[in-house]
């Protein structure tokens, strides 16, 4: 079994399993290995060192720090996040710091959660929305589709709504 560290050219980061390099080079020519996160297929290979467990060795700890992302502003060479904010001088030339394997997890675990948690309501979803605001319908949870007029016009009637991306991995079941 070969476990490869895979990114998307959208730069999400994720683990894939195969038999062998050579299933990874097949499955990758004939585009089937997709992102978990937005199902891109755009997928490359990264550096990847080996882990050796020796058991009995305690795991190093991690410096303070080591874990978080550090984005520089190209022009300054100022950090472009501080304390957790933002740097409103450099905005402009600051880039956003790619996501972590941890970000994209608690991402990931928060949608499925709603979407254990709600009904689906397709298509439908402005309708059934209005219809248990006004009082026509019992309240509860509830997921769709909606256009960005139709999301406007809940929020302008006093319809909270939030749009939620729909990820791939979210339609089935990940290994």
């Amino acid at each position: 079994m070969k476990v490869l560290n895979l990114r998307c050219s959208r730069l999400h980061s994720f683990e894939g399993w195969f038999g062998s390099e050579d299933d990874f080079q097949d499955q990758s020519r004939r585009g089937l290995i997709a992102c978990p996160m937005c199902a891109d297929t755009g997928i490359q290979k990264m550096p990847s060192a080996p882990r050796l467990n020796f058991g009995g060795h305690p795991v190093p700890e991690a410096s303070p720090g080591r874990d978080q992302a550090a984005t520089v502003c190209a022009s300054s060479g100022k950090p472009a996040v501080k304390d957790g904010k933002a740097r409103i001088d450099d905005a402009e030339s600051a880039t956003m710091p790619e996501p972590g394997p941890a970000a994209q997890a608690a991402f990931l675990t928060a949608l499925r959660q709603v979407m254990a948690t709600t009904e689906d309501m397709g298509a439908r979803f402005a309708e059934e929305a209005r219809r248990m605001h006004y009082g026509e319908i019992e309240a509860r949870s509830i997921r769709g589709r909606a256009s960005a007029r139709e999301a406007v016009e809940l929020l302008e009637e006093g319809i909270e709504v939030i749009p939620l991306p729909m990820l791939a991995a979210l339609k089935e079941t990940l290994q």
